[in-house]
């Protein structure tokens, strides 16, 4: 029962990771670079959940969009005035896009944090469950209620990401400027338009997975740091760029820790990803789904 239960747990932890993974993926595989501020998109998801359900006592369910949608419209900010000049001239910028990338978003990670530190305080905020009941036995399995809760919400999210990417119009625009940006353009697709949308659902992700996780962790100004490690660690393993392979990936590095914790040490259970990272790039560089090469 003890495996079963490890199981599950990791399970529902590689489900908040997949939400956080997919959006960062999706950036590095239209823009081919990092968002070292994507951490903050968490945070700010968590604090916007926390503060207006407390503040205004709105009902949690009705926080959650509005979570989704502070992430969202932040994202496109980020894009729209920091991100657009690096691939708004992509040919001129095309020799110094790996470093401007790296100071802008670095740089706008620190800001986030330490405004938020400044105008809200350093004390953790804790966020209304969504669900009352503290544990739910499930047959011999005893879950927690906010996280099983969470997780149902994590699976409609990914489930609803993977069709709208594979059949919708904007999910086959996505595509296209994915694989080849320039040939995208010349079938007609605003390339512009389609990246600031992936800079909206990436945040809108994150926040929502800082939503989720609020009543757990309690939010405080550098809570995004640690997912975001997880976020860069998984985005690695599936394979740059790879969306599937980020949420497949995920799943395995929940379900893994969730083993390493408790059968060898639970003190260095989040440097197990880290030596599963070092493992997959020995035998397998390009990642669980990634590709070995591709015209940018």
């Amino acid at each position: 029962m003890l495996f079963l239960d490890l199981t599950i747990n990791g399970l529902i932890m590689g489900l908040f990771y997949a939400l956080m993974a997919v959006g960062l993926s999706m950036i590095f595989g239209v823009l081919r670079i990092i968002n070292f501020a994507h951490g903050e998109f968490f945070m700010v998801g968590a604090y916007t959940y926390a503060l207006i359900s407390t503040s205004f006592g709105i009902n949690p369910w009705f926080t959650l969009p509005m979570a989704a949608m502070g992430g969202a419209l932040l994202g496109m900010i980020v894009e729209r005035t920091l991100i657009r000049p690096l691939y708004d001239g992509y040919r001129s910028w095309s020799f110094v896009k790996d470093e401007y990338a790296v100071v802008v978003t670095f740089a706008l990670s620190l800001l986030l944090v330490h405004t938020v530190d400044k105008v809200i305080g350093p004390s953790p905020f804790m966020g209304p469950s969504l669900f009352d009941l503290k544990r739910i036995a499930i047959g011999p399995i005893m879950l927690n209620g906010q996280k099983l809760m969470a997780a149902g919400v994590s699976i409609f999210l990914l489930i609803g990401l993977a069709i709208f990417i594979k059949n919708s119009l904007w999910g086959k625009q996505i595509q296209a400027v994915a694989q080849n940006r320039f040939g995208a353009a010349l079938a007609g697709i605003d390339p512009i338009k389609t990246t600031s949308l992936i800079f909206a659902i990436a945040g809108g992700l994150a926040a929502l997975s800082g939503a989720l996780l609020s009543p757990i962790v309690n939010p405080s100004p550098d809570i995004g740091s640690f997912p975001a490690i997880k976020s860069y660690i998984i985005v690695v393993l599936g394979g740059l760029g790879s969306i599937w392979g980020s949420m497949f990936a995920a799943l395995i590095l929940g379900v893994l820790e969730s083993y390493f914790a408790v059968y060898l040490s639970y003190d260095y259970r989040d440097a197990f990803g880290l030596l599963i990272l070092i493992v997959v790039l020995i035998f397998r560089p390009q990642g669980l789904a990634g590709q070995k090469g591709r015209e940018v």
